[in-house]
């Protein structure tokens, strides 16, 4: 019998179960995928000339196994241990309604190879559903959230500049990992330009300056070398597998369980309580059961409504925590692949030393200090601008000997790229369901996901490529690629919303404090815990929320509340 039962050891997995642990309870993470060693399972330390098809995957295999994960940017060779093969894991869409479903699983999840920008909502995002009406009221404003983003910023590290803009909140930033010169200039040139609009270097959650908390869990400074999907050594970006779960795990407190695939959740029709866990061994495919005084769901946005959905019942018949019907519902990610990239002529004629681990970020102005063309909302970019280098010399022309070493030292021209991040608005037609006839190799149902982009959207997207390609040639930059549709939704990597807070029970799943209304020992702060998007990346707002439902979680205990 545990005193908190945390499913999945992910993002906000791994900053509950710290946080729990913390507080004197004792946690046991379940983790369906298999077990990573922090620093032995990585692939960081392989050299170009070690790496097998130049870090491409073979087609046929491509095809056969990753045809949705090999989509993801950071799919490669030395990152395919990192993503399922979407052979052995399949779910369904409707014809003509593609969803692109990028996971990781094993221990740390998708923490391992994020993004790493790390951004706040605002106060303009907590308000935005009550203001226009789109999606379900928040129950918390930016004020509830602040100390809990200070918290996990100190706690995580995140690099940054401070800006006071009301639509990006500054937080507890280490020194920002500075443009280079021709960013310099195309900030220069944004900003004289587009008097309402920001240029800044991109806020992310890699250690500019460890401290010393950091090194206590044997983190150090960021090595600038940008392999970072790879999983880093030196734990110089935040993951469960670096930070949080070693944090937990010097407490003595916490028990970890992987290849533990959550089945569902029981539900005690007396009490009204959750009491414990179904799991099946994802190896031997046995069942067990696991008890806990309180459960929290961190297994991310579609795997928690599937495990919602498939905990049914005579007292749940559409799945526990869902007397609204709205476990499911709300899908969303945000606008992605709107891109455009041009080269920039007439480029400073310097270079810069190694790969710092972020770029440029535009904040959102369109709706803030510029009107948006008959769409609420709005968007932020990023991006960069790099000297293209010895690969684009070296890989896919003809050459060898002095005359191929003589073109790899040569810099090329500079490149700009930006590419826009756009808000997807809460919708209940865009959801979450379980296959009525087909189940995976261990008898769980599949979801089906059902997700379109709306008219908001659309209008939204040609507003984006249309900026891009202003600020890019306002800076001199002569245009070579630019986007014309948004992706398929999922490849954001930022689904959101299937059990969201609110206010009203019958239009929500959970409360202020990310418990279920209908089940108050069930607490969910995973990314389906979102009423509404943002333009921001949404990672360290998942763990301000879980760091926040732990603390109250522990609280209540202690009170005898739940």
């Amino acid at each position: 019998m545990f005193d908190v039962i945390v499913i999945g050891s992910g993002m906000s997995g791994g900053i509950a179960a710290k946080e729990l642990c913390e507080r004197g309870l004792k946690t046991l993470v379940l983790e369906r995928g298999r077990k990573l060693e922090h620093g032995g399972s990585y692939t960081d330390w392989m050299q170009p000339w070690e790496i097998p098809n130049a870090n491409m995957i073979p087609e046929d295999e491509l095809s056969r196994d990753y045809p949705i994960q090999g989509k993801c940017y950071a799919m490669n060779e030395t990152t395919r241990q990192y993503w399922v093969k979407d052979s052995e894991h399949p779910y369904s869409t409707p014809e003509g309604k593609p969803f692109a479903w990028i996971r990781g699983y094993h221990l740390g999840g998708r923490s391992i190879m994020w993004g790493r920008q790390s951004y706040r909502l605002s106060e303009m995002d907590f308000e935005a559903n009550a203001k226009d009406g789109h999606g379900s009221d928040w129950p918390i404003r930016y004020a509830d959230l602040a100390p809990w983003y200070d918290h996990v910023e100190k706690f995580i590290g995140v690099a940054g500049s401070r800006e006071g803009l009301p639509q990006l909140p500054d937080g507890e930033f280490l020194p920002e990992f500075g443009l280079n010169d021709a960013e310099l200039l195309f900030k220069q040139a944004i900003e004289s330009k587009f008097p309402g609009r920001k240029v800044i270097s991109g806020r992310c959650a890699n250690l500019s300056e460890a401290q010393p908390h950091h090194q206590e869990l044997g983190r150090s400074s960021c090595q600038n070398r940008s392999f970072c999907e790879r999983g880093c050594t030196y734990g110089a970006y935040h993951s469960s597998l670096s930070s949080s779960l070693p944090a937990a795990e010097r407490t003595g407190n916490l028990t970890i369980v992987t290849d533990a695939i959550v089945h569902s959740i029981i539900h005690d029709p007396k009490t009204g309580r959750a009491t414990g866990v179904r799991v099946i061994d994802s190896n031997t495919r046995e069942g067990r059961t696991y008890e806990a005084r309180v459960i929290f769901g961190c297994a991310s946005t579609i795997a928690t409504a599937q495990i919602l959905l498939n905990s049914k019942s005579e007292a749940n018949p559409r799945g526990l925590a869902n007397s609204s019907d709205m476990v499911g519902r709300n899908l969303m990610d945000h606008l992605y692949a709107l891109s455009t990239a041009g080269v920039l002529t007439g480029g400073p004629n310097t270079t810069y030393h190694g790969r710092r681990p972020t770029g440029l970020y535009i904040p959102r102005f369109r709706n803030v200090t510029e009107p948006g063309d008959g769409f609420v909302r709005g968007y932020g970019y990023q991006g960069g601008v790099s000297r293209m280098g010895w690969r684009t010399a070296a890989l896919g022309q003809p050459g060898v000997g002095a005359m191929l070493k003589e073109r790899t030292r040569k810099p090329g021209p500079w490149m700009i790229y930006i590419g826009g991040f756009g808000e997807m608005l809460p919708n209940p037609a865009n959801r979450v369901t379980l296959h009525p006839t087909r189940t995976d190799k261990w008898g769980v149902p599949i979801v089906h996901i059902e997700c379109e982009i709306g008219e908001n959207e659309h209008k939204m997207a040609k507003q984006i490529v249309a900026d891009g390609k202003a600020m890019v040639e306002a800076a001199g930059g002569h245009v070579m690629m630019s986007a014309s549709t948004p992706g398929t939704p999922g490849l954001g990597i930022h689904e959101m919303g299937t059990a969201c807070m609110g206010k009203d029970p019958t239009k929500s799943v959970l409360n202020k404090y990310n418990q279920a209304h209908d089940v108050p020992n069930l607490f969910i702060t995973d990314g389906s815990a979102m009423a509404s998007s943002g333009c921001q990346n949404p990672s360290l707002t998942y763990m301000a929320l879980s760091a926040r439902a732990a603390d109250h979680a522990a609280q209540f205990l202690k009170e005898g509340k739940i």
